[in-house]
């Protein structure tokens, strides 16, 4: 690498860390782009001239405010809610919003960060953004999460717009929240626009597939991953982290391309079930319920629940880590390629360790990052927009065959974009240097703004 490069993308690092302090996952998302990053800027000393990095590694515009709400006890809570809009260059902010206690600035930017460069690589017209808040929805009455979602929107709603900024839902932002919230913002407004919120009921401008979008993409993608080393789904053994939404679907999908997931988790621990994980048992616990993954093992005879330890430790042929942030580490890593582990493939957002994968490269498993892989929740987004723009709807066989397409096309762009920048088989590089290149050149296109 040219030393005079890599000074270059060190110094822009060191300056993201002077400009964000704390912000440690911030810190490693930008890290993991710009190691990819230094091939271009040896290609293309423009980007250097023109600042373009340092340009998409700052948020256009980043929104933080107090949410207050009272409990159906009467008691007063005061959260903080945040919008960070990262990227507009191709598209209207689109991006999800989480409601977690571990949610604060900067996840919220490491979460918006990566959204710029996995719009991009759906090839739809949709910049990069994210918001969230500290709130908990876990335990809370329907009641409580209105007033909650209520009091965020009183202030989101000013900077929200099918043209500006199209918000969807994240981890503890399903159906229920996304309903509440359209609501109050149409309360706000006094108008009906559909684009403004994706992931909405089906009955009320919502899309087909979208439910299972982000699920069923890491699916898809691990199958194109497979196709290009003349492999398949047929036989192999799955697990998959998780069992909110992303989990659930992965695993439906899974066995749909003829995989077995034997294994599933939630923060408590894991269920083995080595003759498939039960979907409609799984959906009614976890989706119906709203219970602890072990009810799955009191129900199903060939299951067994094991408290706290690591999913990892199970035997696999793929995993699909679909919880969270940086859940898989060295160990879990090594513990994958010691057990004869093939595929990694990123369900959730960056929830692989930078330890972690050169873990896996080193035991010479095929990596697939999230950004690339776990695109299908925004590009049926994007897709809902669409239909909501028409005024039209179409059919869960039509929504789906387009979101097959479309990770299909992801896989394709960052497999040969990793052959054009000499790194083949990288999947990370090709993702990263793909969508960066999109992102640069419509910031170039719009001058220094």
């Amino acid at each position: 690498m040219d030393t005079d490069v890599s000074a270059v993308v060190e110094q822009i690092y060191q300056d993201v860390l002077q400009r964000n302090p704390g912000e440690t996952e911030f810190h490693q998302a930008v890290r993991e782009v710009l190691d990819s990053l230094a091939v271009v800027l040896a290609r293309h000393r423009e980007y250097t001239e023109m600042k373009t990095i340092e340009r998409i590694c700052e948020p256009e515009r980043q929104v933080i405010f107090r949410v207050p709400w009272q409990d159906d006890r009467g008691e007063v809570w005061i959260n903080r809610g945040f919008r960070v809009e990262f990227n507009s260059a191709l598209g209207p902010y689109k991006g999800g919003l989480r409601f977690h206690p571990s949610v604060n600035l900067g996840i919220v930017k490491f979460l918006g960060f990566e959204q710029i460069f996995k719009n991009a690589l759906t090839g739809m017209p949709i910049g990069g953004g994210k918001g969230g808040s500290d709130f908990d929805p876990k335990g809370r009455s329907d009641a409580e999460v209105m007033r909650f979602c209520q009091s965020f929107m009183t202030e989101l709603y000013r900077h929200l717009g099918e043209y500006t900024d199209v918000p969807a839902g994240d981890i503890g932002v399903g159906g229920r929240e996304i309903g509440f919230l359209f609501g109050q913002y149409k309360r706000i407004t006094n108008r009906y626009e559909s684009g403004v919120l994706t992931g909405k009921g089906l009955g009320w401008g919502g899309a087909q597939v979208r439910t299972e979008a982000t699920g069923y993409g890491a699916a898809f993608f691990a199958a194109a991953m497979m196709e290009v080393r003349g492999d398949s789904f047929d036989g192999k053994r799955v697990t998959v982290s998780g069992s909110g939404n992303v989990a659930v679907y992965a695993i439906e999908k899974v066995h749909q391309l003829g995989g077995t997931v034997v294994a599933c988790s939630d923060s408590a621990g894991y269920v083995v079930d080595e003759k498939g994980i039960d979907l409609e048992v799984l959906k009614q616990v976890k989706e119906v319920e709203r219970a602890r993954i072990s009810g799955y093992a009191d129900r199903v005879a060939s299951a067994r629940f094991v408290e706290g330890g690591s999913i990892w430790d199970v035997p696999c042929d793929v995993a699909i880590p679909s919880a969270t942030q940086n859940e898989l580490d060295a160990d879990a890593a090594r513990a994958l390629v010691g057990n004869g582990c093939r595929y990694v493939v990123e369900g959730a957002n960056m929830p692989t360790t930078p330890d972690a994968v050169r873990e896996l490269r080193g035991g010479e498993v095929a990596f697939a990052p999230g950004k690339a892989a776990n695109a299908g929740g925004v590009a049926t987004s994007a897709l809902e927009m669409q239909q909501n723009a028409s005024r039209d709807r179409w059919t869960f066989e039509h929504s789906e065959q387009r979101l097959e397409e479309i990770m299909r096309a992801i896989h394709a762009r960052c497999h040969e974009t990793a052959e054009e920048y000499g790194a083949p088989g990288d999947l990370v590089l090709g993702a990263n240097v793909a969508g960066f290149l999109q992102v640069a050149e419509a910031v170039h296109a719009h001058g220094l703004v």
